[in-house]
């Protein structure tokens, strides 16, 4: 069975890195009350259930790219200029 999705916040996740990284579940990191990112977790080998998890999490968000008219280039640039800015 899937886990429940984690929310917490930018500095908490930083502050205790080493905890969320051995999670079993994903967790959506806000900043701000805003959902700024996710990280999810890759322990192993992964199992059918948790290949079917990823590919509908993907299928989410290319819907929420089309529905925002966004691209993946446009993403893929802001995520490139964003690290570049550190």
């Amino acid at each position: 069975m899937a886990e429940q999705l984690i929310h917490v916040g930018m500095r908490e996740f930083r502050e205790d890195m080493a905890r969320y990284l051995d999670s079993p579940a994903p967790v959506a990191i806000t900043r701000h009350g805003r959902t700024v990112g996710y990280y999810v977790p890759a322990h192993g080998k992964m199992g059918e259930e948790e290949l079917r998890a990823l590919k509908r999490a993907v299928e989410h968000l290319a819907t929420l790219l089309a529905d925002r008219g966004v691209s993946e280039d446009e993403v893929v640039s802001v995520f490139r200029a964003r690290r570049a800015h550190g």
